[in-house]
């Protein structure tokens, strides 16, 4: 069977979804059976995300061949369940960075390049490149930013060229957009919609199938008239109306048989979609039997985007447990010797995760002592477990002033210091140490325990680490090395024996958690949290 191409497109504004009804529509086909792959193309010059600023642009998602991409792969790994790589993401930096290198090495034979054909013709090869890697039934690709961006015209044209190269037959358009809400005549507008279909269509491009964004549902003479000015059949106007959970997109979606006019057209005969193991997550969501306070601590806290496969790893966590999630967001840089204790008193778990730059240091290893000292279950994350180390280096072993190398370059403890392939590098954009590594975990550590196995493989994104010159001493002091990457003997998890539990990974678990399978740190982190509510 050909390859199936699925393109996603948004209209009238930003921000509506494009990425969680990709990967809603990618968990609904492979509920049905089908092997199914995701990518995105971003319109932005940047080659990816990683120099770019959280507060603009949310998290860096890391895939386990080291890419650094946009949050919505996340989503995409989360909903659909299949790991993906740096060909599914796609960025204007990217397609003229390879052009640039065709161009330099004389490939174009003298020819003058351009947005046609050169620009578009790798547009698409991009996307041909990640369906021959997947090899799978269904391609979907979402294209970023709003019809009618000036960035996204290259992007726009590369598609609507495309169902002439894999055949039309081959090709599905499905065209996101708003119907906002008008209090004072009482009705949802079309008129938006409208006119983000015919800028679609003067380009070229026919949606076959208009999900629209509303928070009410469609009236059947609103349908109708979308039906009509947007050249569409009536069945083929979904409702994607506000849900209570990301997680029941999927069902709402199923409810308006968006995977069946899916595979309708593409003549695909398949069974009806097996989402009994999904309403049950769903289900735990929304039906909690008690609930969890977990406080993270961090300096981005004001854009919860900066975190979010953290806050959906807990939410996997929390529904395994069956209890519902209350997250404090505190910023770090708000805490002193003087209010931690107010400030954290109401936590059954803290959580501290990775970041860079110095701000909000002090606050975070103040948050990590006081979850140390009073037996509150820690998670530390990347940076938040180089906070741990020195933490316990200054308090327990003594080490007046140890500090990170990279906040500190004076400090008389490095305790956390740059690797040594990392002293050259001067470009900060994929140099760090980047996606999937081996981690072996010691036996009779809590690690241990919470994976159930020996070896595991687990994503990062960092330049520094714990330095092996103290190793012992803090194994002295009581502090365990439980994970060790045994290809160089890098320390990737610490814990507290002594402590009910307390553990810090230099790894981003955050990246593995998936909502039918919570990650075995979190999960256990916030069953840890829930014993202490208990008590």
């Amino acid at each position: 069977m050909a390859t199936k191409f699925i393109f996603v497109t948004g209209g009238v504004t930003s921000s509506l979804g494009k990425g969680l009804l990709a990967a809603s529509l990618a968990r609904l086909l492979r509920c049905r059976g089908l092997k199914v792959s995701i990518m995105k193309l971003d319109p932005y010059l940047n080659t990816d995300p990683g120099t770019m600023n959280p507060y603009q642009h949310g998290e860096v998602y890391v895939t386990d061949d080291g890419a650094e991409t946009d949050l919505d792969l996340g989503h995409y790994e989360r909903f659909a369940d299949v790991p993906l790589t740096r060909a599914h993401s796609v960025t204007t930096g990217r397609i003229y960075q390879a052009l640039f290198e065709h161009e330099r090495k004389g490939e174009f034979m003298g020819q003058t390049i351009q947005v046609l054909p050169h620009v578009t013709d790798e547009i698409k090869n991009s996307v041909l490149d990640a369906s021959r890697k997947s090899q799978a039934d269904v391609q979907l690709v979402e294209i970023g930013g709003t019809i009618g961006d000036i960035e996204s015209v290259p992007y726009q044209e590369a598609i609507r060229q495309f169902q002439w190269d894999v055949g039309r037959e081959n090709c599905l358009y499905i065209h996101l957009t708003l119907l906002p809400y008008l209090p004072m005549s009482d009705e949802l507008k079309t008129k938006p919609t409208q006119h983000s279909v015919r800028q679609l269509m003067s380009m070229g491009i026919q949606p076959e199938i208009l999900v629209c964004r509303s928070s009410f549902p469609i009236p059947d003479d609103q349908r109708r008239k979308i039906s009509l000015f947007c050249n569409v059949p009536v069945d083929h106007v979904v409702d994607s109306l506000d849900a209570s959970t990301i997680y029941e997109v999927p069902l709402l979606l199923a409810e308006q048989n968006l995977d069946g006019l899916v595979c309708q057209h593409f003549g695909l005969q398949t069974p009806p979609p097996d989402l009994a193991a999904w309403r049950e997550i769903v289900a735990h969501i929304k039906n909690p039997k008690r609930t969890v306070t977990i406080a993270l601590v961090g300096k981005y806290v004001e854009l919860h985007d900066a975190y979010l496969s953290i806050k959906e790893s807990l939410t996997h966590a929390s529904a395994y447990h069956q209890a519902k999630l209350e997250i404090q967001w505190i910023q770090s840089e708000n805490i002193t010797p003087e209010n931690v204790a107010e400030t954290l008193k109401d936590a059954d778990g803290i959580l501290v995760p990775g970041g860079f730059g110095n701000r909000g240091l002090e606050g975070k290893i103040l948050a990590i002592q006081y979850a140390r000292e009073r037996g509150v279950p820690f998670l530390g994350i990347c940076l938040g477990m180089q906070m741990a180390v020195i933490e316990f280096a200054r308090n327990v072993l003594g080490l007046t002033g140890a500090h990170s190398s990279e906040a500190d370059p004076e400090t008389p403890y490095p305790v956390i210091d740059l690797m040594p392939e990392q002293a050259d590098v001067t470009q900060l954009g994929g140099t760090m140490r980047l996606g999937g590594y081996d981690c072996h975990l010691i036996a009779g550590t809590k690690a241990r325990a919470a994976y159930g196995q020996d070896d595991i493989r687990e994503r990062h994104r960092h330049r520094y680490e714990f330095n092996n010159d103290y190793r012992e001493q803090f194994e002295a002091g009581g502090m365990r090395i439980s994970g060790v990457n045994p290809g160089r003997n890098l320390v990737e998890i610490v814990e507290l024996p002594s402590h009910p539990w307390f553990v810090a990974a230099q790894f981003h678990p955050e990246f593995l958690s998936r909502p039918n399978r919570p990650h075995p740190l979190f999960r256990d982190f916030v069953g840890a949290s829930l014993n202490r509510e208990d008590q």
